[in-house]
């Protein structure tokens, strides 16, 4: 196989970025010993803009270059269909021919945001990632998922290590299947919002205040009306009802890991990625998780051979989105 080859413009190949519900990660990337190499991100905050044009049309003006880039990867949280992508916790609509001529674009690619996770796996270095359970590696070559709790919940897989074997997936919005009397009585306190609970409903930041929520109801308490981040510090703290809450969460989100894991077939290993799992690392290993994701019947000598890690790097959607990239610009 012949080496790719350097550009001629010695400038960034483009930019990437990694859009969800809160947040909008970009950065420049450029070509450095025949891999595409992405500079520190910057964050903006998507409620500060009406439109995904108008952010990064901010933060490019702030950036360093001589002639704008021709090629973007953009990851986002919500699925791609035909070039257009509508997200579920954020008002953006994003559309690859309206950013491609509004930005001058030659080529711009949407893609899912935890897709493009599963793209970044493989080029984790070990430091990037902790692990839950047993620290056993994943069959070589084997599916992995990648999937977690954020301003929303996603899966994504890859089989094989390559994007030819990409899974993207809505897996996120997957029916809750309690597991004991207390998970049936959170069922039903939900259901009388909704006809249809789904696994975002509880495992994700605004479902962590649900789950919270239902918990005080069910020990006959009053209501605190906390919010995700101050569930988390209250459990740091010793708070026993936030402990419980944590506890609960990490035990649900244990269960919905091993079941994902045996719908892929997920032998290489099952990544927690998104927001909050990296912040419960020192909680995650005392919670039920890792036996509730192995207790899967006749399938449980099966799960015990399967790894799971919270990854704990920042950087590796951007360089999954670094990758694509460098495909889009003909250098891979």
């Amino acid at each position: 196989m012949e080496s790719p080859q350097e550009p001629a413009d010695p400038g960034p190949i483009g930019f990437v970025g990694d859009i969800g519900g809160t947040n909008c990660r970009l950065a420049l990337v450029d070509w450095q010993n025949g891999q595409p190499t992405p500079r520190p991100f910057t964050n903006m905050l998507c409620a500060d803009y009406p439109t995904a044009v108008a952010c990064i049309d901010a933060w490019l003006k702030t950036q360093p270059l001589e002639k704008p880039p021709r090629f973007a990867v953009l990851a986002v949280a919500g699925p791609v269909r035909d070039g257009d992508a509508s997200l579920a916790n954020n008002p953006w609509h994003l559309s690859e021919a309206e950013l491609q001529a509004e930005l001058g674009l030659t080529k711009i690619r949407l893609i899912n945001d935890f897709a493009i996770l599963a793209v970044g796996v493989p080029y984790l270095n070990p430091s990037e990632s902790v692990a839950i359970g047993p620290n056993i590696p994943g069959r070589p070559g084997g599916t992995i998922a990648v999937m977690g709790p954020g301003t929303g919940f996603g899966l994504a897989g890859l089989a094989g290590g390559t994007r030819a074997g990409l899974l993207v997936t809505e897996g996120g919005h997957i029916s809750f299947a309690p597991t004991d009397d207390t998970e049936l009585a959170i069922l039903r306190i939900m259901l009388r919002a909704r006809p249809r609970v789904s696994i975002e409903r509880i495992l994700a930041g605004p479902g962590m205040a649900r789950l919270h929520a239902a918990l005080e109801e069910l020990g006959g308490k009053k209501l605190s009306g906390l919010e995700a981040p101050a569930i988390t510090q209250a459990a740091i703290a010793g708070d026993p009802d936030a402990v419980a809450t944590i506890n609960r969460f990490c035990a649900i989100l244990g269960s919905v890991a091993g079941d994902l894991a045996l719908a892929l077939g997920a032998e290489g290993g099952v990544f927690i990625a998104g927001g909050i799992a990296p912040r419960l690392l020192k909680q995650l290993p005392n919670t039920p998780f890792r036996q509730r994701f192995e207790a899967k019947g006749r399938r449980n000598g099966y799960m015990q051979l399967i790894p799971t890690r919270v990854i704990t790097t920042e950087n590796v959607a951007m360089r999954g989105a670094a990758h694509e990239l460098a495909s889009l610009a003909g250098l891979e």
